[in-house]
């Protein structure tokens, strides 16, 4: 299993995606006012780059968690294992 014990990080990505959620809602309001084309390609950039931040920080965190995790320190395989899962994860995020 892969998480995170660790309540201020889950707040740090939840605060994260907070922002992430209003830069949406930001978005949907430019697109109904007819903004210009460029100043939304610039939010949804900032939207893809927030995205990609608040994985790879999610993604870092989960590891160090999954690597001093006493539950995996007796059991080498667990911790292959683990580490296999998320280097296939970070692959599919950038």
């Amino acid at each position: 299993m892969i998480n995170t014990s660790d309540p201020q990080i889950k707040e740090n990505i939840k605060h994260r995606l907070s922002r992430i959620e209003g830069q949406l809602r930001g978005v949907q309001k430019m697109i109904d006012a007819d903004r210009d084309c460029r100043e939304i390609l610039q939010q949804l950039i900032a939207i893809r780059e927030g995205i990609r931040s608040a994985s790879l920080t999610f993604t870092q965190e989960v590891a160090k968690d999954c690597l001093i995790n006493p539950q995996n320190q007796g059991d080498p395989e667990a911790q292959r294992e683990l580490m296999a899962e998320l280097i296939q994860l970070v692959g599919k995020i950038s």
